[in-house]
């Protein structure tokens, strides 16, 4: 046998193995990407948190899953998503894109089937963004 169809055989046998390997991507992974990805979309002022998170954050860690719920199976993903969004913001538009958004980041970077993104608004911050708005309304 020849080196090169040694290295044929070699290759072969990775591919082999390659394929039969399993690729776990734990669900914290998958609720940081959305946690991101949600947070990317302007009117998102903050995601809500659970009382399990809360306890979390004051033990001093802080939590890129909070206010995500993720549950796979079989390789299909279904996420909940708790929001707070800005006052004055259309609410349908925003959480049409924060769908959007979060389906597509989560598609790209883990390549799982994103099935249902759900929206859940919690409430609306009623604080103004900016003080250069105040500025421009004191001018």
């Amino acid at each position: 046998m020849d080196k090169d169809s040694k290295m044929g055989d070699i290759n072969d046998k990775m591919m082999e193995s390659f394929e039969r390997g399993n690729l776990n991507i734990s669900n914290e992974v998958i609720s940081t990407i959305a946690n991101i990805a949600a947070s990317e979309v302007a009117g998102v002022t903050a995601l809500s948190s659970s009382i399990a998170d809360g306890i979390v954050e004051k033990l001093g860690k802080k939590s890129l899953s909070k206010g995500i719920k993720v549950d796979t199976k079989d390789g299909e993903v279904k996420i909940d998503i708790f929001l707070i969004v800005s006052y004055g913001v259309k609410i349908p538009d925003v959480a049409r894109e924060v769908q959007e958004n979060v389906k597509k980041s989560i598609e790209a970077m883990a390549g799982l089937n994103v099935t249902q993104v759900n929206i859940h608004v919690q409430g609306i911050n009623l604080e103004k963004e900016s003080s250069s708005k105040e500025e421009k309304i004191d001018n």
